[in-house]
């Protein structure tokens, strides 16, 4: 679409849009989809459908893949809303995986994405994993636990030859990955399986990186995003860059679509990431607050209650940074601690310690995983959320269209 076509188009939106309650605005940018899918004239709210139409979504917001938070569920919801759902998969077997799949594509055919992480498997050490247990021991002995006893752990396998089949054989729309890309010739097979591929850069040199190396689109993740850290050329958090300094120079740097994310919970923050040169954005945290979402009581109690400076990046819980929220074991252990085991095994020690704390409703050594940004996360169901910011986005271009106009 033209810059003149767009201004005219937006003109409309924005003042149709004000006129109106939030649900008069929602039944205004849905009439004005159908119509102009119906007219087949290309017309759309979007400044740009580049992405949109590589994806074959309606709108450019993608609800980001949070292991052990998310699953089929939520995926549909947002799919049956025009966006772009996510399943999370590193913690899921390739069987599981399939049946996961299988509910999604019940319900609907629409394009799903499904994420991996594809981190090195570490070389287990045994005098750093001693280390740790017995750092830990007091905790231990305060719940009543043996530090000795058996562990069961979730399991994080990076991606391998055995999921690559299972992608194969499903054949998603899209495919992710979490700290950086897998191995040359796995990317091949998921590729000629007509797989869309992104994957999360933290940087500049990471996102010219992922488009040298295969990805179709980067995620440019900023500081403010909740959950790991997606840095694989890198490991200073101290210098990661935030969401809306880091998208437009990963957008001038590289010639494939950028999607961002990262502090973004509303309508506001897509019109801002938009305007910057994003073609999409990926939201997390929001999604956290949806009745479709797994996390726990406890998780959501945090979540609702959390506020502007509530989170921190640790690495106490598995042993790679990431944002959560503030608890015990992250103010006594780190936030950021030396010694720790590598990703994923520090997990195999904290698991005991959350299980039996959770029994006693406490969140103490919970991983409250979240985004600078919970304190705007409102109580919807995934697929109503969904609908309400990409509306709120319509609006909010819609005014920086009139400014631009009124200047000329």
């Amino acid at each position: 679409m033209g810059s003149i076509e767009r201004r005219v188009f937006m003109k409309g939106a924005a003042v149709g849009a004000l006129a109106c309650a939030v649900q008069g605005a929602q039944v205004l940018f849905t009439a004005r989809e159908t119509r102009a899918q119906a007219s087949g004239a290309g017309v759309s709210p979007w400044p740009t459908r580049r992405l949109l139409d590589l994806l074959g979504i309606n709108h450019p917001i993608i609800q980001a893949p949070m292991a052990g938070s998310t699953g089929a569920e939520m995926a549909v919801a947002v799919l049956t809303a025009g966006g772009l759902g996510s399943l999370p998969c590193a913690l899921l077997t390739p069987k599981q995986v399939g049946e996961e799949v299988a509910k999604i594509r019940a319900q609907t055919h629409k394009p799903i994405n499904l994420n991996f992480f594809c981190h090195t498997a570490p070389k287990p050490d045994e005098a750093r994993e001693s280390a740790w247990r017995k750092r830990l021991a007091p905790y231990y002995a305060e719940l009543g636990l043996d530090p000795n006893a058996p562990v069961t752990a979730p399991v994080r396998k990076p991606f391998d030859p055995e999921m690559c089949d299972a992608v194969v054989e499903l054949k998603p729309e899209v495919v992710s990955f979490h700290f950086g890309l897998p191995d040359a010739s796995l990317l091949k097979r998921v590729k000629a399986a007509g797989c869309f591929v992104l994957s999360s850069a933290t940087t500049v040199a990471e996102g010219r990186w992922l488009e040298e190396h295969g990805a179709d689109a980067v995620i440019a993740q900023g500081a403010e995003a909740g959950g790991h850290r997606g840095m694989f050329l890198t490991n200073d958090v101290a210098s990661q860059v935030g969401t809306f300094a880091l998208v437009p120079q990963i957008a001038d740097a590289v010639k494939i679509p950028v999607i961002a994310a990262g502090g973004i919970a509303d309508g506001r923050g897509i019109a801002a990431a938009l305007t910057l040169g994003a073609s999409a954005v990926q939201i997390g945290t929001a999604y956290l607050f949806c009745p479709e979402s797994r996390v726990s009581a406890l998780h959501r109690a945090a979540l609702k209650s959390a506020h502007d400076d509530a989170t921190v990046i640790t690495n106490v819980f598995t042993g790679r940074p990431a944002r959560a929220i503030l608890n015990r074991f992250v103010r006594e252990q780190g936030p950021l601690a030396d010694s720790v085991p590598s990703y994923p095994l520090a997990a195999n020690a904290v698991q005991p310690l959350r299980a039996a704390a959770e029994k006693k409703n406490s969140p103490d050594f919970t991983w409250l995983w979240s985004g600078q940004a919970a304190p705007l996360g409102r109580e919807l169901a995934a697929g109503e959320l969904t609908r309400k910011l990409a509306t709120e986005a319509v609006q909010r271009l819609g005014t920086i269209d009139r400014i631009e106009s009124s200047a000329d």
